[in-house]
């Protein structure tokens, strides 16, 4: 169960930054190393269930800083695709500058 606190990324928030923060938060979940997860992956092939999803979704508000939808990793179901999806929104760079 995740109750930890939650490490932002340092430096700027990237769509980079935070597909590497989402890797290193579902590795430590998983207590895998962060190289065995694959970003094109569903999370539910991770075996994420909906409990844990609304606390992967609550942890990366605080990364964001914005309120964001429980329902987040069922409408974008992979690092992928999230990162894509709140990098958009966000108006993230790509890379730090």
């Amino acid at each position: 169960m995740f109750k930890r606190k939650v490490a932002k990324p340092s430096g700027p928030l990237t769509r980079a930054a935070l597909r590497d923060w989402l890797v290193a938060y579902l590795a430590d979940h998983l207590k895998v190393a962060e190289g065995e997860i694959d970003t094109s992956l569903t999370f539910e092939s991770y075996g994420l269930d909906s409990r844990v999803a609304v606390q992967v979704s609550g942890a990366l508000e605080k990364v964001v800083e914005r309120r964001l939808s429980p329902g987040l990793l069922y409408e974008y179901q992979t690092i992928d695709d999230l990162c894509g999806y709140l990098a958009k929104e966000l108006r993230l760079p790509d890379q730090a500058a």
